[in-house]
């Protein structure tokens, strides 16, 4: 759809004043010497890479010296500086002066933890830097629609779930100080903040190199605790229980991240689901005339085989950076109270077996980006007393404005409706094992039910993600409608308790 003429006028008039400050930022691109730059677009020109691909991909890899650097400083302001200069390197080798949007949000949003009452700083941070990320998603689609470029909002929306929880973490600490805790306060007593960090440790934690690039998200708590040494020691030095090691939690994520990165190059592309020669102006493979002559089951075969490697840029993505943080410890969950370790989930963003096995969507959803999922529950959910809408509106709003998000958010409750449904009316008959007939059964449903629904947020456009449902008789959601209108008439059978 395309906007007015004086419309579009103003908005080119306002985007050109705002290109101009570039001039005025482009200086404070100080960390990346020019021979990097040289040799890195030499390289991207030998393998054939875009040079904002592998300046990514080798900022993630290059998280994993710098972690190995971390975990030898010493605890305290040492680690605070090394995180905040190198994550702010890392931005500046990815995305050059637009680093600085990162730098805005994070200098604005201390000023308001300084000066406005906890009671409004939790609202007005979240507000700004979510209205900070809405308008710089907006921006990308404007000017470059469907098509792909690595520009800031990325880490901008790492850069949002951080500022976001510690808006929250502050004002909890403040109801828990007065001792009038808030139900949700209660429920996220752990990361309640007491006071307001130093700059450096705010810096340190919100430009954290670990994480800057590919999250996850994580509490300002767990880094503190890394940094300051109270992860794994007492106060008098003695360690709180026996020090596990960190070699096979950050090998095994990096092997992991480089099997995906392979199998999403290598096989990924003999299943394209956007049209390889030119995805932003042509037909998506999965909608073009020639696809569409093929029937229907074998088009939904491709189509989960296609997302299935679609995924493998995520995986290598996330477990790439779950390595990296585990290396200096900021992902180990600490010891229980008997002083064994608890585990390596604090970074752990994506169960990628779970996922692709997962017998209903619930399993799905608890799979997949799981610090996202923790942020919408904690600093959403539980906060608008369990509104779902809210949930997924700011989940939409998160990822950006393309129809597809939307007609996917929007598909996404009738499945968990059917689901519940279904868990009541349907599962009590059948044996709990996933390795069952019926367990099997479900793990297949969820699988199509789900490759249907998410393939509109893939392609996007109206037109594209239309077309794609269309082409299957949107009968995702037909079978959908079909199965409440059933299964809501069978008797709901009686459980052991009752």
């Amino acid at each position: 759809m395309e906007l007015p003429a004086a419309l579009t006028s103003v908005l080119d008039q306002g985007l050109e004043s705002i290109y101009g400050l570039r001039e005025v930022f482009e200086p404070t691109v100080v960390l990346v010497p020019s021979f990097v730059t040289t040799h890195v677009q030499n390289l991207a020109d030998s393998i054939g890479f875009d040079v904002e691909t592998l300046n990514y991909t080798l900022g993630l890899f290059l998280c994993y010296p710098l972690g190995m650097i971390m975990n030898l400083l010493p605890y305290g302001t040492m680690r605070h500086l090394f995180s905040f200069f190198f994550g702010a390197f890392l931005l500046q080798f990815t995305i050059g002066v637009q680093w600085i949007h990162q730098l805005i949000n994070c200098v604005i949003a201390y000023v308001m933890f300084l000066t406005l009452p906890r009671r409004l700083s939790c609202q007005l941070v979240p507000t700004f830097v979510l209205l900070y990320l809405v308008f710089g998603h907006l921006h990308r689609q404007y000017i470059n629609y469907l098509g792909w470029d690595l520009d800031f909002t990325g880490a901008q929306m790492i850069l949002t779930q951080k500022l976001y929880m510690m808006a929250f973490n502050l004002y909890d600490g403040e109801l828990l100080a007065q001792n009038k805790p808030s139900r949700a306060a209660q429920k996220c007593a752990p990361f309640a903040l007491h006071e307001m960090p130093s700059l450096l440790e705010f810096l340190g934690y919100s430009f954290c190199f670990a994480n800057i690039l590919a999250g996850p998200a994580y509490e300002f708590i767990s880094y503190k605790h890394a940094c300051d040494g109270t992860l794994l020691y007492a106060p008098d030095g003695t360690p709180k229980g026996k020090i596990p090691s960190n070699v096979w939690p950050s090998l095994k994520p990096f092997l992991i991240s480089l099997y995906c990165m392979g199998a999403f190059v290598v096989i990924g592309s003999k299943f394209p689901l956007q049209d390889p020669t030119d995805p932003q102006k042509n037909l998506p493979v999965v909608v073009s005339a020639e696809f569409l002559q093929q029937p229907w089951f074998q088009r939904m075969i491709y189509l989960m085989v296609g997302l299935f490697f679609h995924r493998h840029k995520y995986y290598f993505a996330w477990k790439n950076a779950e390595g990296a943080n585990n290396i200096w410890f900021v992902g180990f969950e600490g010891f229980d109270e008997k002083g064994e370790p608890k585990g390596w989930d604090i970074s752990n963003n994506v169960d990628i077996i779970e996922f692709e096995t997962a017998p209903s969507l619930s399993v799905l959803s608890r799979s997949w980006n799981k610090k996202t999922s923790l942020w919408l529950n904690r600093y959403v959910y539980i906060r608008t007393n369990g509104s779902l809408l809210a949930v997924y509106s700011l989940s939409a709003f998160w990822h950006g404005f393309y129809p597809g998000y939307y007609l996917f958010f929007l598909s996404i409750p009738l499945l968990t409706v059917c689901e519940r449904l279904g868990r009541k009316k349907i599962s009590p008959l059948f044996s709990a094992s996933r390795f069952s007939l019926y367990g099997i059964l479900c793990t297949l449903v969820t699988a199509a039910a789900a490759s249907y629904m998410v393939s509109a947020f893939v392609l996007l456009a109206l037109d594209r993600s239309w077309a794609i449902w269309k082409s299957f008789y949107f009968a995702g959601h037909v079978l959908c409608v079909i199965f409440y209108l059933l299964v809501s008439n069978l008797p709901t059978p009686k459980t052991k308790e009752s």
